[in-house]
């Protein structure tokens, strides 16, 4: 059976949201920067379309991976993020991509009698797929292509045409949750999940760990995400306030977003009586400027962290905590989770995506849509610390099978099975 190999196959990686900053909304952006960064550390020719920030270059090499910052001159009057101007952007990828693709990388690709792997993300690329496969048909080059379309989340679905879609691409998923999800749909996509970069394994210094710890709290609790109400911000907040009646004194570092929904969650936490401090910083804020600023924070429930958090802040604060709250209603997959694990950090998860989790053996998980069962499992972290360090460990050998190179050679073996059918079909 064929595999692809660096050799013989180009990858066109298209997705809304990429690298930059500007460009991360959620676990979307983490995943297609790891997954393109894996992709050409293998030797693969990858070219990666996104909707980057406006004030950077529209394109950038580094080896084998090239960036293409797509739709600029809309992002430069949506400065808010990825997602603001949505229509518009998705419009303009529609109209501009497959003949610039076509041209540019595909048919030189295809003359070279290069295949052509095509990995599309979320329902934004939906349509753009069946176009270049429209295109490639009529231009005699389709059965040198492979598409692969994932689902990163549910959101968007009812936008998707899946008979046409369907027909074009493998389907792909994140985890089995996702899988049982899209059976409503009529649709039995593949599970391919989501990977680490090893620098997500790189031991976390442990007096940056002890700086965080300045923070007090005991326990000692952390919180990152969007203000979505699927992140179960309130019910974290009513635990914490159970754990405070309880006779504790919990301290909660958050770092949350920009969605409507964050005022309520503030709300809710005034209503519940929780202290609540918020510290904002203006500029670029770098590793350090934000470990300081944490470990000065003043003394509060909350500590709400309004400014952007380096990703290499992101370990230490999981390292350093208690328990991390993933504690998400609904979760596709949970990134977050994982990371929190390959850092050494004790996960207190949902019960839906997160395919990793294993009660009591590596994590904790939620089965209860209830404070009160998030309340008892954060006591119960703290009443059973030997039995957490053993936790911690395997969180960390659990989440070493998600490398991403592990999860390539479940990609690549996919794409070849891909092969083989439509060789059948």
């Amino acid at each position: 059976m064929w595999i692809p190999t660096p050799e013989d196959t180009v990858f066109i990686v298209i997705s809304f949201e990429g690298p930059d900053p500007y460009s991360q909304a959620g676990g979307l952006g983490v995943r297609v920067t790891g997954l393109t960064r894996a992709l050409a550390a293998r030797g693969f020719p990858v070219h990666f379309f996104f909707l980057g920030d406006p004030d950077l270059p529209p394109r950038e090499q580094s080896g084998t991976l090239t960036l293409y910052r797509w739709g600029q001159w809309i992002s430069r009057y949506h400065r808010q993020g990825v997602y603001s101007g949505e229509w518009e952007k998705r419009g303009d990828m529609e109209q501009s991509l497959t003949p610039f693709v076509t041209d540019t990388i595909a048919e030189p690709a295809f003359q070279q009698q290069k295949r052509v792997v095509v990995l599309a993300e979320e329902w934004h690329t939906a349509s753009i797929v069946i176009q270049l496969s429209d295109t490639w048909h009529a231009q005699g080059y389709r059965d040198k292509a492979l598409f692969l379309w994932n689902a990163n989340h549910r959101m968007g679905l009812h936008h998707v045409d899946f008979s046409r879609l369907g027909y074009v691409a493998t389907l792909t998923t994140v985890s089995r949750f996702m899988k049982h999800l899209f059976w409503n749909f009529g649709i039995d996509p593949v599970v391919i999940p989501n990977g680490l970069d090893a620098s997500a394994f790189e031991p976390v210094n442990p007096s940056e760990v002890l700086k965080v710890r300045r923070v007090g709290g005991a326990p000692l609790l952390v919180k990152v995400g969007r203000f979505d109400p699927d992140k179960r911000w309130i019910m974290a907040l009513e635990a914490m306030a159970r754990l405070k009646a309880e006779g504790l004194a919990p301290r909660l570092l958050m770092r949350g977003g920009m969605e409507p929904h964050g005022a309520e969650v503030m709300g809710r936490a005034r209503a519940l009586g929780l202290s609540v401090t918020e510290i904002t910083l203006s500029g670029t804020v770098d590793h350090h400027m934000a470990l300081n600023t944490i470990a000065e924070a003043p003394a509060a429930d909350i500590v709400h962290l309004r400014f952007f958090l380096p990703a290499s802040i992101l370990p230490v604060l999981y390292r350093a905590a208690d328990a991390v709250l993933v504690n998400s209603g609904f979760e596709p997959f949970g990134l977050v989770g994982l990371e929190v694990m390959a850092a050494g950090g004790v996960a207190i998860t949902g019960a839906t995506g997160e395919d990793y989790a294993q009660p009591f053996v590596n994590s904790l998980v939620l089965q209860r849509d209830n404070p009160a069962e998030l309340a008892a499992l954060i006591r119960y972290i703290g009443d059973h610390p030997t039995e957490v360090e053993h936790w911690r460990a395997e969180a960390q050998q659990t989440a070493r099978s998600y490398q991403w190179d592990h999860v390539l050679n479940q990609l690549t073996f996919q794409i070849g099975v891909a092969d083989r059918l439509s060789g059948q079909a």
